[in-house]
């Protein structure tokens, strides 16, 4: 299982820690107790995220939760299971839009994990 740092999440914000850097610490350090919650199990948290990334179109959010899902045991089927359930709050192509992203997160686990 891969440990995502503390600035692993931010790296798209990196405006935030060089022009305010007080507020990128205390943002990491809120992520970080986020990610140590014990329940649900990480799996289960992760494929939250990614499809709380799915409806808010974060087609970066949803490769890097459908990965870190990977990581930690997801299957294919359970990511596209996962992204095929937001469609009755948030329609169908916000799902579609989301699929290629996370099969991208997906392979690049899958690359790591034969490395």
């Amino acid at each position: 299982m891969q440990v995502v740092d503390e600035q692993d999440w931010t790296a798209p914000w990196g405006a935030l820690e060089k022009d305010f850097p007080a507020l990128h610490d205390a943002q990491s350090s809120w992520m970080s107790a986020i990610d140590s919650l014990d329940a649900p199990d990480r799996k289960t948290h992760e494929l939250i995220r990614m499809v709380v990334t799915v409806m808010l179109r974060n087609p970066e959010g949803v490769q890097r939760h459908a990965r870190f899902a990977r990581e930690v045991g997801a299957t294919w089927e359970e990511i596209l299971g996962s992204i095929m359930l937001t469609t009755p709050g948030a329609g169908l192509l916000p799902a579609v839009q989301a699929i290629p992203h996370a099969r991208r997160g997906y392979e690049a686990a899958l690359e790591a994990e034969s490395d």
